[in-house]
């Protein structure tokens, strides 16, 4: 968060960094805040989500405070280094976006309710920045665990977009691509439930301040 990367451009698969073959770390087994463990197997009837919103401490706790979220953990998505270091990922040189990893009981509250809270705590329209913070591993992502979740979120984009546009913001950068072939590399453990641990640490996250349609209807509806 406040490390920034000297290359606001993504890397080709060949410029990354090598990476290693195993994490240099041990992610702990379970959430400070909700109890329950951060790596699955995730019990029957949960689903996954990721997104990338900017700094990930202040966007893990948007949804850890989410009615119906199981548990969350944060990582780095979206790039081609294996097993990054943070200090690596600041580079800009793994190709990584910062990303929180919800997992959350659908009956409770749904994937749409959860793309409405990923708008409307980011700026999607930066590109490799977020507010202060400037870097790739700042930009905004979704990345879907289902054509359901892709549908749901290109749909979210564009019904929020015509409500930006409206509100004279510019168009939406977000990264929307499947979580398959962008495997989730949790950060390093004092990464995890960081604004638990430091209440008063650096958040980063704040909105555009333009409410996301409730329901996120394909534009045009």
């Amino acid at each position: 968060m406040f490390l920034h990367s000297h290359r606001p451009q993504l890397p080709t698969p060949e410029e990354a960094l090598r990476g290693r073959d195993t994490p240099e770390f041990t992610v702990p087994d379970r959430h400070t805040v909700l109890g329950n463990p951060l790596l699955g197997p995730y019990p029957e009837g949960l689903e996954v989500a990721d997104f990338g919103l900017g700094c990930f401490w202040g966007a893990e706790r948007k949804f850890w405070q989410t009615p119906g979220v199981w548990t969350t953990l944060v990582g780095y998505q979206g790039g081609f280094t294996p097993n990054p270091a943070y200090e690596e990922v600041c580079s800009g040189l793994t190709g990584h976006t910062e990303a929180v990893r919800v997992v959350f009981d659908p009956a409770v509250v749904s994937y749409p309710e959860l793309l409405k809270l990923f708008w409307e705590s980011h700026d999607p329209t930066q590109g490799f920045r977020q507010g202060n913070d400037v870097g790739t591993q700042y930009r905004s992502a979704i990345y879907t665990h289902s054509p359901e979740q892709q549908s749901a979120a290109e749909a979210s984009r564009d019904a929020y977009q015509q409500v930006l546009t409206k509100a004279n913001h510019s168009a939406i950068t977000t990264e929307i691509l499947p979580a398959e072939g962008r495997p989730f590399q949790p950060a390093e453990p004092y990464h995890q439930q960081y604004l638990d641990k430091n209440p008063n640490g650096y958040c980063g996250i704040g909105g555009t301040g333009v409410s996301c349609p409730v329901g996120v209807a394909p534009a045009g509806d």
